[in-house]
């Protein structure tokens, strides 16, 4: 399909024990030859099977050695991109790396744009669009959880269920067409199974979108605020759930001046943490700002901690806090300091402004009631249990955006059912049928193609 044949580094710029350079096209194997020594004259590349590993050195064009190289040769279609694939493990740096480049560019490659070895899977039929998008998943994966499920994302988890749906509205499709077509001998169309397959293909695209709505939190993590009146533990808690001193805990009133933030992972769920200024009454112009921030925190975040403090007893600012957090969703009291002598908090407390929020009670100086915390800020985040099985699928905004408008093309082809000539429905079923392959790659615009691969990293 393609006449160039692209190479690029496909390991990241820098000192390391080895470099990765990766060629692909029909000129691999020549370029290759002609830019590689081997240590042995029997190793030499035309004389050696595909998928073996040779030793030798890369030479310019004068025969001068450049590094000493391991090279590998993937002859088509057997290669990741489906051509012939050439890999270069030379040294790492800056100059070994790049002079291995640049002598493959000297011999007739290009230099491969951002993902187009992997465009060139794609569109040599080696992998469909939702394995290419699971590979970018791998890559930019958060949390061990994250990967795990973009590697089944890569078996191709998407793509199988789809092909199921697909098979639903080509069998319904096929009624329609054939009581257009062959009425004397089909009939009118079957309303009742038609329906039947409808409410079927609307219960798997209903599971695939709910399925991504909470696998979303593998994938991008969710942002949790830790808000309070001044000296509750907010930036204790902060360093506590860090495992280090991240924010300056001291006595003072108004330590903290803005939002401080880190990434942690609970039970496998990426964290995005963020400890906020002590909301009270200022004059402190530094301080009001902090406290305006943590304002903008509290309203952006998915949960909220909010935290008391025991040993002072709930207070007028503790009442105004939760007036403001009255109705947001996803907030979870925690009594703090219930380790001194003569906590001020009780259950009998916690009414009034309070009565909505789930409560915890503990200390973070002692560890007490952190486990407890940790596993309700999960189930706030899981509210729907999913299946093993649901986690093994997982959607992009791309292709959430296009399960979307299935789920709205389907309900029109329902709504239309009784009503509708059957060559609307018909034209109704091919939407449908478009916006599925779209979401599997199959008639997908070319820009959009190219808007999908420029996210990658060059070299892959």
């Amino acid at each position: 399909m393609f006449e160039d044949t692209i190479a690029a580094i496909s390991t990241a710029i820098g000192e390391s024990g080895i470099a990765l350079i990766r060629m692909s096209g029909s000129r691999s194997e020549e370029i290759l030859q002609a830019a590689f020594s081997p240590h042995s004259p029997t190793q030499a590349i035309q004389k050696k099977e595909s998928h073996r590993l040779l030793l030798g050195w890369i030479i310019d064009a004068n025969g001068v050695k450049l590094d000493e190289v391991l090279v590998s040769l993937m002859r088509a279609p057997h290669s990741y991109t489906g051509e012939t694939v050439a890999e270069i493990n030379c040294h790492g740096g800056y100059q070994a790396t790049t002079a291995c480049l640049n002598r493959c560019l000297e011999l007739g490659a290009r230099l491969a744009l951002p993902g187009e070895f992997t465009q060139r899977a794609f569109l040599n039929g080696r992998l469909d669009i939702t394995q290419a998008e699971a590979l970018m998943e791998i890559i930019h994966a958060k949390s061990q959880k994250g990967l795990s499920i973009a590697v089944e994302q890569l078996h191709g988890r998407l793509r199988i269920k789809l092909e199921e749906i697909e098979d639903l509205f080509t069998q319904l499709q096929g009624m329609i067409l054939a009581s257009m077509d062959f009425p004397d001998d089909v009939g009118d169309l079957d309303e009742s199974e038609a329906r039947t397959i409808i409410h079927r293909i609307q219960q798997e695209f209903d599971r695939l979108v709910r399925i991504s709505d909470q696998t979303d939190i593998y994938r991008n993590g969710v942002q949790l605020v830790i808000c309070g009146k001044p000296n509750v533990g907010k930036s204790s808690l902060l360093n506590y759930l860090l495992n280090q001193e991240k924010a300056i805990v001291t006595n003072i009133p108004g330590t903290t001046r803005d939002v401080i933030e880190d990434f942690i992972h609970i039970q496998g769920i990426p964290v995005k943490i963020m400890d906020t200024a002590g909301i009270r009454e200022t004059d402190e112009t530094v301080e009001k700002i902090g406290v305006q921030k943590t304002f903008d925190a509290i309203s952006q975040a998915d949960v909220r901690i909010f935290l008391v403090d025991a040993e002072s007893g709930i207070t007028e600012e503790d009442r105004q806090i939760a007036q403001i957090l009255q109705g947001k969703p996803n907030v979870l009291l925690f009594v703090n300091k219930m380790d001194t002598s003569h906590p001020q908090i009780t259950e009998s407390d916690l009414y009034g402004p309070f009565a909505e929020f789930q409560h915890l009670f503990g200390s973070v100086r002692s560890g007490i009631g952190i486990e407890a915390l940790e596993s309700a800020i999960v189930q706030f985040v899981q509210q729907e249990q999913l299946m093993q099985d649901d986690l093994e699928i997982i959607t992009n905004v791309r292709q959430k955006q296009l399960l979307k408008k299935c789920c709205a093309q389907i309900r029109e082809i329902e709504n239309l059912l009784n009503d509708a000539s059957l060559d609307c429905l018909a034209v109704e079923v091919d939407t449908a049928l478009l916006y599925l392959g779209q979401l599997s790659g199959r008639d997908l615009a070319e820009e959009t193609l190219d808007r999908i691969f420029r996210d990658f990293c060059i070299g892959k």
